[in-house]
């Protein structure tokens, strides 16, 4: 059997019931580690994995990935889907004290060195959510890393869905003018690598993990709102944060006729808020069948029984194509097992102090609505919080948001009035400095009150640009040269100057 794009299926049938039973096995085993208590929580960690673009002279993708990561010689950088990105690790840490000011220094030193190691190879780096000089050629399969399990990724997803990707985003106008609509094909699954994020893990006590997850639902819009920078892609001026309907669309393995049965995509809000860490592995063994049916031979029931830790692998696996926005993790490390609850709301950029200070206002604020004696969730739907997740992404602090007690709101105006006080409470919970405290979330503060995200700050440059008389494409490429600059200087985007 062929994939659509031709590429041999290594999965036979009988592999893939195979997995569909490992991974229910896994499910089971999961379910009796969270009855009798099996998991270790002596301090909570957080953890963080930053995407990054290359880009060449002309600011162009380049594709180099493999050449920088040879420069590099260094396991905390690793390639990610296209070969015109990378992804750095960031080793897990306690929020405790001044650890955010060191995060900050050390993030700032690393990425320094990767450019320096980069500008070797002839290519420097972005820190953009999406880079807006990628064009369409960039998007051939090709251009997938060197990496077998992205290639496999790719074949599988074509297979299931049977036809090309489309790619359709109507956009929110600039100034007044005429809303801008991308319509397209993909031959593959790269415009997903258009997409650069934040990825934010926080390690939580099993009996804890439903409220940190059911806040960081309740954050997504809030977080997109402020923190927007990916407003452009292939020409056209898109949502605020583009990165939201683009990852749906580059991954979605329903033809238009599943959508219309609603069958539920691989990219995915949730539906509902839950009770327990099981009851989103439980719906992802439910809803959606394995893209990468690969199998090892631990019995996870039998490894319990022997008191063993279970690798849970084809769970672990499953959860890996399913690409939640706030995605549960088990993992171990050391021997010990933990849950872990990833935030992948936020775009990549536009500085580190900014990246930083999203990092804190999560944090802060989620501690505090996950503390809460009536918990938010109990008063909203969750479709509401969806709402406001497209709302965010579509119309950044232009949205109107819903919050309980308050009604309909502009995020900004939520933030200074509602959020802030709450994320300062609770990065004092977590024990932070309150120089650490006061530097990022300050940062948010100066934010809402410029009402400046990246997002904005290129949507009003590529104006004014358009507006002295250049073209979209030379007015895309006078905007990210000038974004690099800014970057590089690492003032914080809520004081860049527009043009």
């Amino acid at each position: 059997m062929a994939s659509e794009t031709g590429t041999p299926n290594p999965f036979d049938p009988h592999q893939r019931q195979l997995y569909r039973r490992k991974v229910r096995r896994c499910l089971d085993a999961l379910g009796a580690m969270l009855d009798e208590g099996s998991f270790s929580f002596d301090e909570r960690q957080m953890g963080l994995e930053i995407e990054l673009n290359l880009v060449d002279e002309s600011l162009r993708p380049s594709m180099a990935n493999t050449v920088v990561l040879e420069k590099l010689n260094d396991p905390a950088f690793t390639t990610e889907l296209s070969q015109h990105n990378l992804e750095l690790n960031v080793p897990p840490r306690s929020l405790i004290g001044s650890s955010a000011l060191r995060l900050e220094n050390e993030l700032h030193d690393s990425l320094t060195a990767a450019d320096l190691k980069a500008q070797d190879a002839g290519c420097g780096l972005a820190l953009i959510g999406i880079l807006p000089t990628v064009t369409s050629e960039h998007f051939q399969k090709k251009w997938i890393s060197n990496n077998t399990r992205y290639v496999r990724l790719n074949d599988q997803i074509f297979a299931v869905r049977g036809e090309q990707m489309v790619l359709d985003i109507g956009g929110v106008p600039l100034y007044g003018g005429q809303p801008e609509i991308l319509h397209g094909y993909a031959e593959s699954i790269l415009p997903e690598a258009a997409c650069t994020s934040v990825q934010l893990h926080l390690q939580v006590a099993p009996e804890d993990f439903a409220a940190h997850w059911n806040a960081a639902q309740c954050l997504a819009g809030v977080q997109l709102a402020l923190a927007a920078n990916s407003p452009f892609l292939l020409g056209k001026a898109l949502w605020h944060e583009t990165r939201i309907p683009l990852f749906l669309q580059a991954t979605d393995t329903r033809p238009e006729e599943l959508k219309n049965q609603g069958v539920r995509p691989r990219v995915w809000f949730g539906e509902r808020w839950i009770t327990s860490i099981f009851d989103l592995f439980e719906e992802n063994v439910r809803y959606f069948p394995g893209l990468i049916p690969e199998t090892d031979d631990e019995d996870p029931l039998d490894a319990l029984r022997l008191g063993n830790v279970p690798r849970l692998t084809e769970m672990r696996l499953h959860n890996g194509t399913v690409w939640r926005w706030n995605r549960p993790v088990y993992d171990i490390v050391y021997d010990v097992p933990h849950l872990r609850v990833e935030n992948r709301v936020l775009p990549a950029g536009p500085t580190v102090l900014d990246m930083v200070a999203n990092a804190a206002f999560f944090y802060g604020a989620q501690q505090a609505l996950a503390g809460q004696e009536r918990p938010l969730w109990t008063q909203m739907s969750f479709q509401a919080a969806e709402e406001n997740f497209y709302a965010g992404a579509r119309r950044g602090l232009d949205a109107e948001l819903y919050w309980p007690g308050i009604g309909w709101i502009p995020p900004d105006e939520l933030v200074l009035r509602r959020l802030l006080p709450m994320a300062h409470q609770g990065l004092r919970t977590y024990g932070v400095c309150d120089e650490a405290r006061e530097r990022y979330l300050g940062v948010i503060e100066q934010r809402c009150l410029a009402r400046q995200t990246g997002a904005s700050w290129q949507r009003d440059t590529v104006a004014a640009l358009e507006t002295s008389g250049m073209g979209r494409e030379a007015a895309l490429n006078g905007m990210l040269h000038r974004y690099l600059e800014l970057t590089h200087a690492g003032q914080p985007v809520h004081s860049w100057p527009i043009g």
